[in-house]
Parts: C-alpha cells; sequence; structure tokens
C-alpha cells in the first residue's frame, strides 16, 4: 500500500468551495483512477490549511496518478489554492483500515509483481524522534 499526502495553504474564506469541489469532482474522478483505494481530507482548525491523503495499491499507480491526473486536478483546485502544494509520499507500514494491506518493512511494493500478500489485520507501530 502506498500514500501520497499533498498539503496546501488556502484562501480565506474557502474551506467549504474546497471541500465540496474535491467530494463532487475529484473524489469521483479518483475512484476511476487504476490502484486509487481511499483518500481523506483533513483541514486544519482555522480552515487556511488542507491536508489530502490518497491511499493507492502501488507506488506505480500513485505514480500513474501523479503523471496524468495530478496536474488536472491541481488546475481544478487552483481558485483556492494559496501557493503550490507541498507533495510528499509514503508506504503504508500501519493502519487500523480493515481492507488495507500492509507495505512488509522490508520490500517496497512498486507494482503488482512484487505483492507480498501481507496480512489485512496486521499493524505496526514506531517510535520517531522530531
Amino acid at each position: 500500500m502506498f500514500a501520497r499526502k499533498v498539503a496546501a495553504r488556502l484562501k480565506p474564506n474557502t474551506l467549504k468551495e474546497f471541500t465540496d469541489l474535491m467530494a463532487g469532482e475529484i473524489l469521483p474522478w479518483l475512484r476511476k483512477q487504476e490502484g486509487f483505494r481511499d483518500l481523506i481530507v483533513l483541514a486544519a482548525r482555522d480552515g487556511m490549511e488542507v491536508a489530502a491523503i490518497s491511499f493507492w495499491d502501488y507506488e506505480a499507480n500513485a505514480q500513474a496518478y501523479q503523471a496524468s491526473g495530478y496536474q488536472e486536478a491541481l488546475e481544478i483546485l487552483a481558485q483556492f489554492l494559496d501557493g503550490p502544494p507541498y507533495v510528499k509520499t509514503f508506504d503504508v507500514v500501519g493502519s487500523t483500515f480493515q481492507s488495507i494491506i500492509l507495505a512488509p518493512l522490508t520490500q517496497k511494493q512498486e507494482n503488482p509483481a512484487q505483492e507480498t500478500g501481507a496480512s489485512q489485520s496486521s499493524y505496526h507501530s514506531y517510535e520517531t524522534s522530531v
């Protein structure tokens, strides 16, 4: 499992329109993309910052979206953004979502040929220092 986090600052008083557009246009389009699993959209309490975390079966699926659809999604959302978004990618190594299959800690999943069949109920916890 692979995740992309896109974080951005919003223009003042645009959170409602941003989330409506995400739910009405972006999410239905994402659901049609190969390997797309889920989307979580987070907003700061002041409504000035958002983060969207998308989950993909494989890194290759997320890369295909980055190459083909991400720019289009950015153009649709640009009217609400106060600057360019920040994108970071992750291997999913811990989750309580029942439908997520975790990437093994020792091997990256980049395509279906590398599928490992990790248990859906696995959960790994990690401590990190900042």
